[in-house]
């Protein structure tokens, strides 16, 4: 596997030689930046080209995506985007250190009504969408982590997307996981497991639940499907609508499409 100290090395070289032209953001764990297009996405390394070579030719690089900390897609490559529409992307990147916390929120006291929350696009051009696929994890990690464990650092799996504040998403998912104790659920979770210390509590347990920044509670149920419009700025988080995940097991599996370019709304 490739040090990240080799990547950096290797993108600051290309950078010494070429004007950046494009503007998505990929922000290292090392804390360098680069500013580039992203193309591809295959064997767990982004391919990102960079700057206005000679000729029209552009340089490229390849980055593991267990190096990067996030992605975020500016509105000036929307056509960069919409071209990872159809590309089967997957992401198992480890989680930052910061998460979001665990605490248990305040009970959820609004009515039952359509999955949406937030403006709805204007009703003008279609908006285009670029596709990302997570694998959830059900389990929490252990403290210390073991690193043969496959499960989610803190409760939550880093889906790696960045999102702005108006940025519509379109999030479906899949899957079935153990709740411990011969319990089991699919994303839309079960109604009849009862639980004071899950985080929505007036919400299935077990279903999946998502939250955009490490520092907020705001937590929203997306079950087996939901469309929403981001309401800040931050990296999406998903986790399992249980108190108890240290006896869990197995994955879902999520399909997020995320609205780009467009000004936020």
């Amino acid at each position: 596997m490739k040090k990240i100290s080799y990547a950096s090395c290797a993108v600051v070289l290309v950078l010494s030689l070429v004007v950046p032209i494009v503007a998505d953001t990929i922000r290292l764990k090392d804390g360098s930046v680069i500013r580039g297009q992203v193309i591809d996405f295959k064997d767990q390394q982004f391919t990102i080209l960079i700057g206005a070579g000679a000729k029209g030719r552009r340089s490229r690089t390849s980055i593991f995506v267990e190096d990067i900390e996030s992605i975020e897609f500016d509105s000036a490559t929307t056509a960069a985007a919409a071209s990872l529409a159809n590309e089967d992307m997957s992401s198992s990147s480890p989680e930052p250190v910061s998460q979001p916390p665990r605490s248990s929120p305040e009970p959820d006291t609004t009515t039952t009504g359509p999955r949406t929350t937030g403006s709805q696009p204007s009703s003008g051009s279609s908006p285009t969408f670029f596709t990302i696929k997570v694998s959830v994890y059900a389990k929490q990690c252990a403290v210390p982590f073991k690193s043969a464990e496959t499960c989610a650092m803190n409760g939550w799996t880093n889906s790696g997307l960045v999102v702005r504040k108006g940025q519509r998403l379109r999030i479906t998912s899949s899957g079935r996981v153990s709740l411990g104790g011969g319990r089991f659920a699919t994303p839309a979770g079960v109604t009849t497991a009862p639980d004071n210390e899950k985080l929505l509590r007036t919400e299935a347990t077990g279903g999946l639940i998502a939250v955009v920044g490490d520092d907020n509670d705001d937590f929203i149920f997306i079950g087996t499907r939901r469309d929403f419009v981001a309401q800040r700025d931050g990296v999406l988080f998903f986790g399992i609508n249980e108190g108890n995940l240290n006896d869990n097991t197995g994955t879902y599996d999520v399909v997020i499409e995320a609205e780009a370019g467009g000004s936020p709304r």
